[in-house]
């Protein structure tokens, strides 16, 4: 049997040259057939025994120094603060129990008898909304005051052994205003106009004192409100009625003082009466004068009557011409007094200013009148659909819900970080 030099094999296979020596053999692998790519490779070689290089096996996993670190950081940022949460909620933190209440705002819609007679329209209302307005002052500082009033918010709210949920040591106004915005929930449906709101306390009569006293406090607002509504529109319309007032009163003091100065009372009145009397002057001076004639005719020209009977004609001229001269200014007694013409002027420009005194007094009597009925349907007032009840179980605070929302932030937060950490160092 003719044996085969080792010459005459493949010279350049690793497999021989990787241990030279006078026997040595290439080494057969155990295993399962190779692949068509491994066939084709050693196909092309020329003959069957060439085989792929090995690789050397993976050794035996160990912990390194960076696995403790994750492990010592996945302690510290998540499992010990979780078991330190755990333990204050579970065996430190006090209950909580909560007192609901809702209601809304609405607006009384009445007719009076003036509007039922007169017909008298609506004003335009206000283009605030109450119960906005009702909302945020429940969470106002001036809410809190006044609650405060009547429950003491502090002494309900402290606790010793409790300083999370508590209420802590600074008490001022802007703390209890911020601690009083998480213990009172306030929720508001603006297409409805409900207002429901959630009081938290420590003790369930505490709760409900709270929730009444800030259902007692949203009425007063909101009388309040509807009282400034009511001012805000017989206001301009008071005034203009007080404004009317003044001024008639005004030009009657003008009209008495007038009268009280000319002793005369009415001087149309009076000029009818003068006019009268120079009517019946002018009448008996006709009379004299027939009569004076007549005796001239059927008497002798130095009869007594005649005389007397000129006498006459002279006196009632005299009177008559005195008369006239008072409604002259060019008259003799103009210096004791003014011109009757004159006093008849002052009298009718003071009898105008009263007539339309008198006119607007009417006027806006009739504006308030109005305004007042208009107010009247302005009246607003708080309907309570949900009664505050006293609380029998302890909501709050909700314990595995803070728990696991606290598990998760922690937990994501720390994974994380363990990426970027890995990240980072692969890119060494």
């Amino acid at each position: 049997m003719k044996g085969t030099r080792l010459e005459d094999k493949a010279p350049n296979d690793p497999a021989m040259s990787a241990k030279p020596g006078p026997m040595a053999m290439p080494k057969r692998r155990v295993g399962p057939a190779p692949n068509a790519a491994g066939a084709g490779v050693a196909a092309a070689g020329g003959d069957g025994a060439a085989q792929l290089p090995t690789r050397k096996p993976a050794g035996r996993a160990r912990a390194r120094r960076r696995h403790f670190g994750l492990m010592l950081s996945f302690l510290l940022i998540v499992a010990l603060p979780v078991a330190a949460a755990g333990i204050y909620l579970f065996a430190i933190a006090d209950d909580q129990y909560a007192t609901r209440v809702g209601f809304s705002v609405r607006k009384e819609e009445t007719s009076t008898a003036i509007e039922i007679l007169g017909g008298i329209t609506q004003l335009a209302g206000t283009g605030s909304n109450d119960t906005d307005i009702l909302f945020e002052y429940i969470q106002s500082a001036n809410m809190v005051r006044a609650v405060n009033g009547k429950v003491d918010l502090v002494a309900a709210y402290s606790r010793d052994n409790d300083p999370f949920f508590a209420l802590g040591e600074d008490t001022r106004i802007e703390a209890l205003t911020d601690y009083w915005n998480t213990m009172v929930d306030v929720y508001f449906d603006r297409s409805s106009g409900l207002i429901e709101i959630r009081v938290r306390a420590f003790t369930p009569e505490e709760a409900l004192a709270i929730a009444e006293a800030i259902r007692s406090e949203s009425t007063r607002t909101i009388n309040a409100l509807s009282e400034t509504a009511r001012e805000d529109a017989t206001r301009y319309a008071r005034e203009e009625l007080d404004k009317a007032i003044e001024r008639l009163k005004v030009a009657r003091s003008a009209i008495t003082a007038f009268r009280t100065k000319n002793q005369i009372v009415d001087p149309e009145a009076d000029i009818q009466g003068r006019m009268g009397l120079l009517n019946t002057l002018q009448a008996e001076l006709a009379d004299a004068l027939i009569e004076l004639d007549l005796l001239r005719q059927n008497s002798r020209a130095d009869d007594p009557r005649i005389v007397q009977g000129e006498r006459r004609v002279d006196v009632i001229r005299n009177r008559i011409r005195a008369e006239r001269a008072r409604f002259s200014e060019d008259s003799e007694s103009s210096q004791e007094q003014e011109a009757y013409s004159q006093i008849v002027s002052q009298y009718e420009a003071l009898a105008v200013d009263r007539k339309f005194a008198e006119e607007a007094y009417v006027a806006a009597l009739a504006g308030f009148d109005a305004a007042t009925a208009a107010a009247q349907r302005q009246s607003l007032y708080l309907a309570t659909f949900v009664e505050p009840e006293l609380a029998e179980t302890a909501e709050y605070p909700r314990r595995w819900v803070i728990l696991l929302t606290l598990l998760g932030a922690l937990l994501t937060g720390w994974i994380i970080l363990a990426m970027i950490y890995y990240s980072l160092r692969d890119r060494r």
